[in-house]
Order: C-alpha cells, then structure tokens, then sequence
C-alpha cells in the first residue's frame, strides 16, 4: 500500500509565496493498494494532477473515497481529467444521507451556477455506493468507514492491506464537549478507525489558542490530534488540514508544538506536505530501516 499527499490544506486552497512548501490544495491522498487498485482519498484541488497523471495511463477502475461533501473535499471532481473518460469505471463512495442519494449531493456540485456542466453530461461511468456501516473489501484492501465528529454528514476511513492500516480522518474533533482524559478512549469519536493504525492522518488545523474561539467548527487543535493519536494507539501522526491562513512558517510553529507535546515515545508527529510519499508500514519494520 502506497500512499501520496496531493492536497492537504483545510477550508480553502491557499497557493502563494507563505504556503509554498507545504502546499496550498485542498484535501486528496492518492493510495495504490497491494494490487494495483488505485484509491483516492477525498477530491480536493489536490486531485487536478493525478487526473491528468491517470488519463495518460488508463487502467482500471478508480475508487474515490469522499469523508464528507463539503466543498474542499471534492471541489476538484470537475477538473477530474478521467470523468471526461467515456471509458473510465469511477466509483464513489461516500456517507449516507436520509435526505438524498450520493449521487444526488454530488449533482449539486455539478450543476450551474456552481459548474457549466450537469452530472448527466459526464461521459465516464460513474458507480455510487452509500457507504455501508460494516467492513468491505475493495481490492486487496479491507476498508471500514466510521461517522465521525464534524459538521455534517462525515466520516473517516480505515485501509487494512497485506498487514498494513492506514486511517484517514481529516475533518474531526473528538475532543468536543470533553478534555483528553476524562473518558476511555473507546468512547471517543474516531477510535475504531484509529486504534493501534501503523499510519493516522489526521485533522490538525487549529492551535491551542485558536481552538477556544473556534469550539464546535468541527476541527482539532494540534493537541487533541497529539491526544487522540496517543489515545489510540496509532504509531505514527501524520497532522493534516491546515489551515489556509497557516503560513510555512506557522506550520513549522505546530509541528514543533506536536513534537513537544508527544515526547519521546516512537515516532514524533510530522506535518502533511504536498508530494510527499508516505511509508505504510508497520512500526517494527518502520523503526528498523
């Protein structure tokens, strides 16, 4: 299982000079799995280049994995180079709703005065699935979505493949009405997909100082993300959705804050950085390289 960052900025796309090293895409992981399947992680801006990438070099079917339908997780979909594949199987997969079909949300996007085109014209063969509540299998991976704390409709995700898990929650605050501490971590929200994950990717678009203004908005601080990790059980912290108006220079501020507040213990925390490939690999194999 093979894992890029191809967006991994919060709320809004922020490019410019301030942003430049860690990027400024919204969220999108591409993940090939142990057999070649390719899974992508939300579809943020960050997804413009693997379109044109994957429609230079057709293969099979493309699995995206929507966490939620807010606008920076699937804002790229139109510019998606494969979805003006007539040829191309896309799968999604996203949250139920008791109001609509995925397909329906979706087509909201697609549609003026948001988008020129409607979801009927895309020529690709677009399959949408309601994420189910159990484990499922999508090529060689078994995959477990969770609804997690965040405004709306949202979940996270969990890939076990060939002895390796990854867990993606890019929008969360299990920390929303309670301190780390005060409950047993098998209560809080996001635990089932990030107990004891060799790889946690995880929302960390606040600091300490700007959560307390912004309690509620669905986000974590850099220390609940250090909190909810190490009350997992997860390996290694990887800190995603940044805030657009986090400069280079903040980000390095909150890394060193995560690094701090982890200690000693394994792995440190490092921040998500657009083009950086990520190692899923089991502790044990990682500290041993």
């Amino acid at each position: 299982m093979k894992a890029k960052i191809l967006g991994c900025r919060g709320s809004l796309a922020s490019p410019g000079p301030e942003t430049v090293f860690y990027g400024g895409n919204t969220s999108c992981i591409s993940l090939e799995l142990s057999d070649g399947t390719c899974a992508i992680l939300d579809a943020g801006t960050g997804i413009l280049r693997l379109g044109r990438d994957l429609a230079e070099s057709p293969r099979g079917p493309i699995h995206i994995f929507l966490t939620h339908l807010h606008l920076d997780h699937i804002e790229g979909l139109g510019f998606f180079a494969p979805v003006w594949t007539p040829e191309q199987e896309i799968h999604f997969w996203g949250p139920p709703s008791p109001v609509a079909g995925l397909s329906e949300r979706i087509a909201r996007y697609f549609s003026p005065p948001l988008f020129p085109l409607q979801l009927s014209e895309v020529p690709a063969q677009l399959v949408f699935h309601d994420l189910p509540e159990d484990e499922f299998r999508v090529g060689s991976a078994d995959v477990l979505a969770h609804p997690v704390q965040h405004r709306g409709p949202t979940v996270g995700f969990r890939f076990h493949d060939d002895g390796r898990s990854l867990a993606y929650i890019p929008d969360h605050e299990p920390f929303l009405g309670v301190a780390p501490g005060e409950v047993e971590p098998e209560w809080l929200s996001g635990f089932v997909l990030a107990d004891g994950v060799d790889t946690l990717v995880h929302d960390a678009q606040y600091t300490e100082e700007e959560y307390r203004d912004r309690r509620g908005f669905g986000h974590s601080s850099v220390a609940h993300a250090v909190a909810f990790a190490q009350a997992s059980g997860a390996d290694r912290l990887v800190l995603f959705h940044h805030d657009p108006m986090h400069s280079d220079d903040e980000l390095e501020r909150i890394g060193a804050r995560a690094r701090e507040l982890w200690g000693d213990d394994g792995t440190p925390p490092e921040l998500a950085r657009e083009g950086t490939q990520l190692a899923i690999e089991p502790a044990a194999e990682r500290l041993t390289r």
